[in-house]
């Protein structure tokens, strides 16, 4: 009874711990109105998504190393659209997500049934690909890249001309992927996800079609790093193959890894503006910050496998553990003794 209770008082705290960090996150911009401070939450806001993709997959038994591909194909998509065929943001946007799911379809069609390390290399190779085809073909700009994307169309009185505006943007779109990925992590699909990365083999002979499955996610992870890509392109106003290139892959795994891999959406969050508000504070050259990361990543993986979130978990429990087995002594101590023989 008495565990039942702190259960649901800690369901009651995580709600009002949320509605709490919702209101600052849509009151924030009243208190911070340094533009490039408002710029950083905006692009850790872009790697939460991001990192969420990551979790989504991982969850799914798949770990991939290719979703800055997703993330160009979404920028460039969105790009095009502008900027050849002249359509608006709010046009551009869901049909370079739709673009981007149809080609994760295809993509993953084929690759999906190699699970594994062979996924994940696949993944890796395919983001080196889609880097050098933009940078090499002169209809995506080439290794210059595309400058002069528009920026979205007034939305009633919101003019997209300032940083707080963005940013709201992007709080929405982050919003949204979250309660979508929350759906779906709660339904059938979401138990399914997490009982094939527990036992690939068992979850088959229960009747789980794993290749479906692990495809849903595939899809529905690279059209959110599409969506954020098409922000990306519109929000800076140009794009070059090397914004998704390097360290990105690497990065958005460490969003995951960082907060936790077991928390598919504040696992990602924790990660992510770690990961852009620190190295902006120790102020680390460019040519460090990558061996400084690797490091980190390697430290975090071996000494803290749960992430901060599941470190903190761990302690929890152990506290919580703790106060059970005093009580339980406690009433054994105060028990009157029976009498030997």
């Amino acid at each position: 009874m008495e565990k039942s209770s702190i259960n649901r008082k800690m369901s009651k705290g995580w709600l009002i711990f949320g509605g709490i960090v919702l209101a600052a996150l849509v009151l924030l911009p009243l208190a911070v109105k340094n533009a490039y401070m408002l710029h950083l939450f905006i692009m850790a806001y872009i790697g939460i998504v991001l990192g969420m993709t990551f979790s989504m997959l991982f969850g799914a038994g798949l770990i991939t190393l290719g979703a800055g591909a997703f993330y160009a194909i979404g920028a460039y998509g969105s790009t095009l659209l502008s900027t050849r065929l002249e359509l608006s943001f709010w046009a551009a946007l869901p049909l370079s997500t739709l673009i981007t799911g149809i080609v994760a379809l295809a993509i993953g069609s084929i690759i999906v049934r190699h699970p594994g390390m062979a996924f994940t290399i696949i993944t890796l190779l395919l983001a080196h690909v889609v880097i050098q085809a933009t940078g090499q073909m002169e209809f995506f700009g080439g290794w210059g890249g595309i400058i002069g994307v528009e920026k979205p169309d007034p939305l009633g009185p919101i003019q997209f001309t300032t940083k707080t505006s963005f940013y709201y943007l992007i709080l929405f779109l982050l919003l949204l992927t979250a309660l979508v990925f929350h759906a779906l992590y709660t339904s059938r699909i979401g138990r399914v996800w997490r009982a094939i990365k527990l036992s690939p083999p068992l979850a088959e002979t229960l009747g789980i079609n794993l290749y479906r499955y692990r495809l849903l996610a595939f899809v529905i992870a690279s059209s959110a790093a599409g969506m954020v890509g098409s922000f990306y392109a519109h929000y800076f106003q140009m794009i070059t193959p090397e914004a998704f290139g390097g360290w990105l892959s690497i990065y958005i795994q460490l969003y995951a890894v960082l907060g936790g891999l077991e928390f598919y959406i504040l696992g990602p969050a924790i990660g992510a503006v770690i990961m852009t508000f620190v190295p902006e504070y120790l102020r680390v050259a460019k040519e460090v910050e990558p061996i400084i990361t690797g490091v980190f990543l390697l430290v975090i993986i071996l000494f803290f496998s749960g992430g901060i979130l599941g470190t903190l978990r761990k302690l929890w429990t152990a506290k919580g553990a703790c106060v059970f087995s005093s009580k339980e002594q406690s009433q054994i101590d105060g028990q009157p003794k029976r009498p030997k023989g």
